[in-house]
């Protein structure tokens, strides 16, 4: 296309066309042309709402239909001609339509304009994007719950401060993961419900005098309903913001996962081992596996939290309606779900594939003194002692075995009992890490029958 095609799309306003700095700065269809299938089925629903109202006739309306089609195939089979001189992806099919089927192509923009059709456009992507990551959520949090359920009774070290604190249960700190990627199931789902509302039909900022049906394009599109407020729908980025908030807390936790992932495959941990297909080999020391897949994920994050940044610094100045700020919304959102999308694969995939080394985990679940508190709480229910009493007690015995170089149930009970009289050869029930936790009874604790209640709970939600 040309520049005087372009300006005559324009209307006449400008005597010629831009400059190159210009059309460089003021183009979006670089990017923009990721719209065009939301661009076509906006398009092909307007048209059927004008022809439904009379504003253009039914066989208008038809051609327009079809013709949107024929184009919406060449750029999906790669042959159609992108025009940077015509700005956007919303010019870009309007003029290859109207090469297509002639006169009846200038109706179609009547009753709208590229601020709400943009808008629409935009939030049928994000709308495709909370839908997409929705299924990559359910899939990671099957694959985190097939883990548990294989590993329910296996005992692991579980750390604060990255030190050993307490025995734990394999399926209990997968199921921690399940807890937090089913939030951000329900967010996605949240944010999806909220944006559900059609801008189309606001037109630039005041809505449009001709007889249009919102409630037709909106239904026709999927959405709940037609947006209130006309200055509202074009201005509205909310939930591109929202889409990248929530990715951000999901992207948050497949870091930390990943993070997690990482200590655990090295040689000083070996609790798990990741497959081959998750990993990547040094090119010097051949004894190396790399988990490249979780450092990957680990680093790709700090782009999704760009992007939520960068965005909210576009939107923050901005006074209604539009402004052509808002052409710099998309390419943050686009590589914002690109990665996020990417990272959930190969989160799923990691976790379907690896295997927990069963022996590894009880081997340090059972050193750094893990079962103290279990010692602790045995002093309160069986002598008696005052919480903080038994704290101090422990604390004692803690030095004394580190004294000897020995965890806690090697101590003699005679050792014991010179610490605190009380101490009686039960105690030793309580100090192996099976006992310690089977007692992990509460709800939400990691008590083998807790954590296979949760599996159970989390596959019927899930379906």
């Amino acid at each position: 296309m040309t520049d005087k095609s372009s300006n005559q799309m324009w209307g006449g306003r400008f005597a010629a066309g831009p400059d190159a700095i210009m059309e460089a700065i003021n183009a979006s269809i670089g990017f923009d042309k990721r719209l065009a299938a939301q661009d076509v089925a906006g398009s092909r629903a307007h048209a059927a709402m004008l022809a439904a109202t009379g504003i253009v006739s039914d066989k208008d309306a038809e051609a327009m239909r079809e013709g949107l089609l024929t184009v919406l195939s060449e750029i999906e089979g790669g042959t159609f001609t992108f025009s940077t001189a015509l700005e956007d992806i919303h010019m870009n099919v309007e003029a290859r339509l109207k090469d297509i089927i002639g006169a009846p192509a200038g109706r179609l923009h009547t009753g709208r304009s590229r601020n709400d059709q943009v808008a629409t456009d935009f939030k049928l992507w994000v709308r495709d994007q909370l839908d997409a990551a929705d299924a990559a959520l359910v899939t990671l949090c099957r694959a985190c719950i097939a883990q548990a359920e294989a590993g329910a009774d296996w005992v692991m070290p579980g750390f604060t401060h990255l030190q050993v604190a307490q025995p734990v249960t394999w399926g209990h700190h997968m199921m921690a993961y399940v807890e937090m990627f089913g939030r951000d199931l329900s967010r996605v789902r949240d944010a999806r419900a909220r944006m559900n509302e059609c801008p189309l039909g606001a037109a630039a900022l005041a809505g449009t005098s001709f007889p249009i049906d919102r409630h037709m394009t909106a239904e026709a599109l999927g959405f709940d309903r037609p947006a209130a407020n006309s200055l509202d729908a074009v201005s509205d980025r909310d939930f591109a913001l929202e889409f990248l908030s929530v990715a951000s807390i999901c992207a948050m936790h497949l870091s930390r996962f990943a993070e997690e992932l990482v200590i655990w495959s090295s040689a000083q941990f070996r609790f798990v081992s990741l497959s081959d297909r998750f990993s990547t080999g040094s090119s010097i020391m051949p004894q190396k596996k790399n988990p490249d897949a979780a450092e990957l994920i680990r680093a790709k994050i700090g782009r999704i939290f760009g992007a939520n940044v960068a965005l909210m610094t576009v939107m923050k100045g901005l006074p209604l309606a539009y402004s052509k700020d808002m052409q710099e919304d998309k390419e943050q959102v686009f590589d914002a779900a690109d990665n996020l999308m990417l990272a959930l694969a190969a989160m799923e995939g990691m976790v379907r594939d690896m295997t927990a080394n069963r022996d590894n985990l009880r081997v340090a679940a059972a050193s750094g003194f893990s079962t103290a508190t279990d010692l602790a709480d045995w002093l309160v229910r069986v002598p008696g002692l005052p919480f903080r009493e038994a704290h101090h007690v422990t604390g004692t015995l803690v030095a004394m075995a580190e004294a000897r170089g020995c965890d806690l149930p090697d101590l003699s009970l005679e050792e014991m009992q010179s610490v605190h009289g009380d101490i009686n050869e039960s105690v030793y029930d309580v100090l192996g890490v099976d006992n310690s936790v089977a007692s992990r009874t509460s709800y939400g604790g990691t008590a083998p029958d807790r954590v296979r209640e949760q599996v159970q709970r989390w596959k019927e939600m899930l379906g």
